[in-house]
């Protein structure tokens, strides 16, 4: 079946706020804190309001068979770039998308149509989408067969790890910036693609003591939740951190614990706490401890 934006448009709609992470987003925190601003380290993450048809409509209305598991999702880009999605999870949220923030998709965000599954990394969320398929196994496309896997300790390729686990950055005070002695309000965001971020802790002394921070309203699953915690800096060292939980109970992993699990071979899906060192001085700068 071929539906046009016009035809799509006649479907119900639904608007929802949700984050897209890129799955790369601090890739290179797995070996060298090489990253000298939140930009850098963190800065492949948005958070939008997006509007369109829900998936689940639209293979209603294409008479999808039952034993249809698998999803292919083309893009019109000069790459093709194409990926399968198993199809149950990505029924209950998905969404093909014709607007962005209130307006229509901008050319870069995929006019006139993409995909959108919240939580799940960002290649996932197809821009400027032209074909869906379906099938009862995986496609074994290019993007997830030599790219989009997580290279584990033992030589082994994990596949289609599509959900975004929780996780957390201070972005003020962080690299770059400087602070003056007094009152200073540390303020950052949490977010996960399994569902509401339940709690975050900050810790200004490297994570040997932890205190909660306050979530600013409204927080909402899978979208990035702001929280804010007020610290008063008399001019010692500090080591800034964040750590957060969802409401699945996943917690935020320190870095020793997330390499033990996987190793240093990837460049996907990193989500360990993150360290800021205040100096003598005030400068703040990326570190890991």
């Amino acid at each position: 079946m071929i539906f046009t934006l016009d035809e799509l448009k006649r479907f119900p709609s639904v608007s929802r706020l949700a984050f897209i992470e890129c799955s790369g987003n601090s890739a290179g925190e797995w070996r060298e804190p090489v990253g000298h601003t939140v930009q850098q380290t963190h800065g492949l993450l948005s958070t939008s309001e997006w509007t369109g048809v829900p998936l689940a409509t639209v293979l209603r209305e294409a008479g999808a068979k039952p034993e249809a598991t698998w999803m292919l999702a083309e893009g019109a880009d000069a790459a093709a770039m194409t990926r399968s999605i198993p199809l149950v999870p990505a029924l209950e949220e998905a969404l093909l998308c014709y607007a962005q923030n209130g307006e229509a998709l901008r050319p870069e965000q995929g006019y006139p149509l993409r995909l959108l599954v919240p939580g799940w990394e960002g290649n996932i969320n197809i821009k400027w989408l032209r074909r869906l398929k379906l099938g009862s196994a995986p496609f074994m496309t290019r993007e997830e067969t030599s790219h989009y896997t997580d290279l584990m300790p033992d030589g082994t390729a994990k596949q289609f790890t599509l959900v975004m686990d929780a996780k957390s950055v201070i972005t003020s005070p962080s690299g770059g910036q400087r602070l003056e002695r007094g009152f200073v309000e540390i303020r950052g965001l949490a977010w996960s693609g399994r569902g509401r971020i339940s709690k975050v802790e900050v810790s200004t002394d490297g994570g040997r003591t932890w205190e909660s921070a306050r979530l600013q309203e409204p927080v909402l699953p899978k979208c990035a939740t702001a929280f804010r915690l007020p610290w008063r800096w008399a001019g010692q060292e500090a080591i800034l951190q964040s750590r957060c939980a969802d409401e699945t109970g996943y917690a935020q992993p320190g870095r020793e614990a997330l390499i033990a699990a996987r190793g240093v071979n990837s460049v996907y899906h990193y989500n360990a706490v993150q360290s800021w060192k205040v100096s003598l001085d005030g400068t703040v700068q990326n570190v890991h401890i």
